[in-house]
């Protein structure tokens, strides 16, 4: 395969290659080893080492090498494992390119050429394997080459697809054609002669939506922090709008949080990234967040068929979805019928006889002696052999390391007594890891009685376990309430927690042994809570209770880090440990943090900023008459974050919280959205007429302190009326909700919009939901922590456009770098303050000093910027941040005359010595570079010959009074000097500063020498004396006064940049292009 060329010494070929072809500018060579008959030592040696070495690191044992007559370095441009292809290249090479070498004249020229047009071979089989990925390659390729040829993108940037559509500009509509890829949305479009075209990054993308207008029913809004941009007339809306959110939804999680959100693995490598991959991964956010699935569960099928379900007596059409470790069916209605099987539960996939009543079927035979029937399944038997292979492979893992309790056995019905709020205080040994749930029960009433019947009836005739048909009548009897003795393993199996809990036998023990002990900042502040979690519970009145909440939440803690311990775990810890043993209650935890609130529980919860934001959206959709009330719904999202956050424990009486936390187990956090909906409609009217917010949270707070649950024995709702609230002299009567109805009612909320139907709140369209809401919400938090971020005399709008510059160009070297995804994200922190977040090396700050410095510096200015660098390079880690870039920019441009000069001379003396300045003196040698630095400044200036005259004089008077100081210190010995003048500063204008140890791009050791710090006897001049000499002449106190428009040169640095960093990459990478 061709290579891009690699440097080469030829000496170093010839101990461990043998050329096998030769001429005047190529080398094929074969590696000693490798097809050698006589087996010399050598070559035994050589291939010994090959073969033993990881494959990472094996050389492939054919190269062909591009040589330049006399010179010893040479290029590698093709390398492989079999000769035939080797031969093939050098055929191509030899036919298309040897006789047209022998015309250059300059060595340089020819490796340039071929270099060129080997890159340009390797871009055309990119543009190859990328076609073949899809659906129609040819079709596919010529796009691919029109983008690249019209937007001068470098071949790295991967174009994903493309719509025929129209970019209005105000009334007047332009067709064109929209190119969507991994990192840009660019549109382009010719018509009468007018060619427009732009690049949008998805990393400028500040909100995506579709709207309607006077002229279009339809349109896609793009907004950015510049402008909107509206397309309309896509022969497919749903498709290209789907595909917009999820590639800048992609890229700003890639770009913005690497550390904060998970980014699925295939998603990573950019290069992977196509249209059908971006359909596969929505479905497969889709299926685990419908069936709350591990986030690491791969889709492996997706299967139309129907399943016979018992209770109704037929076949239930539907789709079948298999992952690494689950089986699952969804009926073609979500929410009607969903069973959720796992591979760990099933015995046998087996082909049973296709009929003309029972098309192709398959059998799914499981541990509990039950059996399902699937027909009409497509493409059977692939499948049957997919599962059958994974359910072989888990059998013999679970054979070979499952313990003897690996299945999990729930009690059907609790037989011991029943009673409210007691706690057997026998267990009070706070190291043993408690067996029991620490909620008691004796004496149920009749409502419990009675719903424990239904219960077992359903059992019945629905199944028991993670395994059983969940139905519509399933969730009546959820929003009835789970009936206390039954509540710990339904919560276990909706959830899927015991799955988990039967594949990781011993896992919670061991965990509670590594974390009890250690302490952190997570042990900490689980310490501090443990005290607040529902304190009024006598459960959590003694040791026993505080020590199984410790453990589970420590041990959590110790399992996942990145998450370690958030406030509003601890409640939700307690409450799982009421209703279930303290090893149920982790593996619960678990599930909650990991799966079914993603995103909630890490250090910005993002997660439930998202949702904050989907649910206002909800609110708009489906509570107009409120929406047109309250404009601004974002006081309501902040009353609702600490119901998504806590499951309306934090605001909910007690037992009304736990039916919440009953629905969400089974719903997910679909529930959450559904309970919220309806709290506020039935508080529209209250919250219409509240004067400011904190009204409004009087309301609702007044609201859910009433809704209670009827088997209460302390609810109101079942005590006899009060006297009127009309009566004069009484206090008005609490009006109470029990906690069924309103459950009930946000069944029917979420299914309509006043008296208009809607389609019911599914999983499927929350996560679409957020998946858009998601780029909303991290822009928006990248605007709000920037603000005042730091502390400079620069305006707050240039702050945030060179933040934005500063941050585009860490983005452009993730985008096109080499090495970009690994090492630019490397350079990404979100657990650093936020302007130290990213950060630039060296290269990408020379390209930002070129477009903002005020004073470029000619010839220069490759030395003043690299030396810049090392002085902002404070803690020598190769990389400045942005707080350091503004203030050095700062100085630059708002900052007073002297402190300009101090910044020029600190940038020729060592940077640690810049805090004493005032003591630090600089020698000769690197005056006259300081010298040098002036000088290039003002070259291309107006009143340069003013200026250059201005210096020299200040040059000769700092030289004298260096002079005489050497003098005065080197008294009664004979004093040599070379006595510089302004004459070799001319002189010396070229030589650069190569050779300084501290500012030299070689890596030398040794600083205080060559700027005479040891040797006092040496001629030396202060920042002092320099100061005092340039403020002599006023032409240059005028230079450095002189006010400097920041704004106007942001504003071309914008303009620029791209093409900056883009162009010189697109035609390195294409030397032919402009031929095309």
């Amino acid at each position: 395969m061709w290579l891009n060329p690699e440097e080469v010494l030829l000496k170093n070929a010839l101990k461990l290659w043998v050329t096998e072809k030769s001429n005047d500018f190529f080398l094929l060579q074969r590696r000693r080893g490798h097809g050698d008959s006589g087996g010399k030592f050598t070559g035994l040696l050589v291939g010994a080492l090959d073969t033993v070495l990881d494959s990472n690191a094996r050389v492939t044992p054919f190269r062909i090498l591009l040589q330049v007559p006399g010179s010893q370095v040479s290029w590698a441009i093709a390398c492989g494992a079999a000769v035939e292809e080797m031969n093939r290249h050098w055929d191509w090479l030899v036919q298309n390119l040897l006789h047209s070498l022998s015309v250059f004249e300059n060595k340089e020229d020819v490796a340039s050429f071929v270099k060129g047009k080997v890159k340009g071979l390797i871009a055309e089989e990119v543009r190859g394997r990328q076609a073949a990925q899809e659906e129609d390659p040819e079709k596919f390729r010529g796009s691919l080459l029109k983008f690249e040829l019209r937007f001068g993108l470098p071949s790295s940037e991967k174009l994903v697809t493309t719509y025929s559509c129209c970019c209005w500009k105000g009334r007047v509509p332009r067709q064109g054609w929209l190119y969507l890829s991994i990192n840009h949305m660019a549109f382009y479009s010719f018509l009468l002669g007018k060619e427009v075209k732009f690049v949008i990054p998805w990393a400028e993308v500040t909100r995506l939506e579709r709207i309607s207008t006077g002229l279009m029913t339809d349109m896609v809004r793009v907004t950015t922090r510049q402008r909107q941009r509206d397309f309309s007339m896509f022969l497919s809306m749903d498709e290209a709008f789907r595909f917009m959110c999820q590639l800048a939804d992609i890229a700003l999680r890639r770009l913005l949080d690497s550390g904060g959100l998970e980014l699925d693995r295939e998603l990573q490598q950019t290069s992977n990234v196509t249209k059908r991959v971006l359909e596969q991964q929505a479905l497969r956010a889709y299926v685990l967040a419908l069936f709350r699935l591990p986030r690491g569960e791969r889709l492996q099928e997706a299967a139309l068929c129907s399943m016979w379900t018992p209770h109704a007596r037929c076949h239930t059409p539907g789709t079948l979805y298999t992952t690494d470790r689950y089986l699952g069916f969804s009926s073609r209605d979500e929410g009607r019928c969903s069973v959720l099987i796992p591979l760990s539960e099933v015995i046998s996939v087996e082909k049973a006889e296709s009929t003309s009543v029972l098309p192709s079927p398959v059998i799914i035979s499981v541990r509990s002696k039950k059996a399902f029937q699937l027909i009409e399944l497509q493409d059977r038997d692939s499948l049957v052999d997919s599962l059958t292979t994974r359910l072989r492979s888990l059998q013999w893992r679970h054979s070979t390391f499952r313990s003897r309790k690996s299945l999990v056995c729930y009690s059907t019905a609790s037989s011991s007594p029943y009673y409210t709020f007691c706690y057997d205080t026998k267990y009070c040994d706070g190291e043993e890891i408690e067996e029991r749930p620490l909620r008691h029960t004796v004496n149920p009433d009749t409502m419990e009685q009675m719903k424990e019947r239904l219960w077992e009836e359903h059992f019945s005739e629905y199944g028991r376990g993670i395994h059983m048909f969940r139905t519509e009548k399933i969730q009546k009897l959820v929003a009835m309430g789970i009936p206390e003795s039954l509540r710990g393993e339904l919560w276990m199996t909706f959830s899927d927690a015991s799955s988990e809990l039967a594949s990781h036998p011993d896992y919670y023990t061991g965990l509670v042994a590594e974390s009890m002990g250690q302490s952190s900042l997570a042990t900490e502040e689980i310490e501090r809570d443990l005290h607040r979690s529902l304190p009024d519970h006598p459960a959590f009145q003694n040791v026993t209770g505080i020590a199984a909440l410790r453990r589970v939440l420590t041990a959590y803690a110790h399992r996942n880090p990145k998450i370690g311990y958030c406030q509003s775990m601890n409640i939700l810890a307690s409450v799982l440990l009421l209703y279930t043993k303290e090893e149920e209650a982790f593996w619960l935890l678990v599930t909650v943090c990991e799966r079914m609130l993603p995103d909630y529980f890490n250090r910005r919860v993002i997660g439930a900023q998202v949702d904050q934001s989907v649910f206002e959206e909800l609110i708009r959709e489906r509570l107009p008459e409120l929406a047109e009330h309250i404009p601004d719904l974002s006081p309501l999202s902040t009353i609702s974050l600490s119901w998504f956050l806590t499951l309306f424990l934090s605001v909910l009486p007690f037992r009304s919280a736990v039916c919440v936390v009953d629905c969400f187990f089974f719903h997910g956090t679909k529930a959450i959205f559904q309970l919220g909906l309806a709290v506020l409609e039935a508080n529209a009217a209250a919250l219409c007429s509240s004067a400011d917010d904190g009204q409004a949270l009087m309301v609702l707070t007044g609201f859910l302190d009433q809704v209670t649950d009827n088997d209460d024995p302390s609810s109101p709702a079942s005590q006899p009326p009060s006297s009127p609230s009309g009566e004069e002299g009484n206090p008005p009567v609490e009006q109470h909700t029990l906690i069924t109805d309103l459950i009930t009612d946000s069944y029917e909320v979420s299914q309509c919009c006043g008296t208009n139907p809607r389609p019911d709140l599914t999983v499927k369209q929350i996560e679409s939901l957020r998946c858009r809401h998601r780029i909303q919400v991290l822009q928006a938090h990248e605007d709000t922590t920037k603000e005042n971020a730091v502390d400079v005399s620069l305006s707050p709008e240039n702050l945030s456009d060179i933040y934005d510059l500063f941050k585009t160009e860490h983005f452009i070297n993730l985008y096109w770098g080499e090495g970009s995804t690994t090492v630019a994200l490397q350079t990404h922190d979100p657990s650093r303050p936020y302007v130290d977040q990213y950060r630039v090396d060296r290269a990408q700050f020379k390209s930002l000093y070129v477009l903002l410095v005020p004073w470029l510096c000619g010839l220069h200015t490759d030395t003043v910027a690299h030396r810049t660098f090392t002085l902002l390079d404070q803690d020598r880690d190769s990389f400045i941040t942005f707080r350091e870039f503004a203030g050095w920019l700062d100085t630059l441009y708002c900052k007073e005359l002297n402190e300009k000069i101090r910044l020029l001379y600190c940038l020729h003396i060592p940077p640690g010595y810049c805090d004493i300045i005032d003591f630090c003196c600089i020698p000769q040698r690197e005056f006259i570079q300081f010298c040098k630095t002036l000088y290039s400044m003002f070259h291309g200036n107006p009143d340069e010959n003013e200026l250059f005259q201005a210096i020299a004089t200040v040059t000769s008077l700092v030289l004298q009074i260096g002079e005489v100081g050497h003098r005065s210190r080197c008294s009664g010995s004979e004093v040599s000097s070379d006595g510089g003048t302004e004459d070799e500063v001319e002189e010396n204008h070229r030589e650069g500063s190569r050779d300084h140890p501290v500012f030299s791009t070689k890596e030398e050791g040794g600083t205080g020498k060559s700027l005479g710090l040891e040797n006092q006897s040496e001629w030396t001049v202060s920042y002092a004396q320099i100061l005092a000499s340039l403020l002599t002449e006023q032409q240059l106190v005028n230079f450095f006064e002189k006010p400097m428009d920041l704004s106007a040169k942001v504003a071309e640095a914008k303009l620029k940049q791209y093409h900056e960093r883009a162009g010189p990459l697109f035609y390195q990478a294409y030397p032919s292009a402009l031929d095309m």
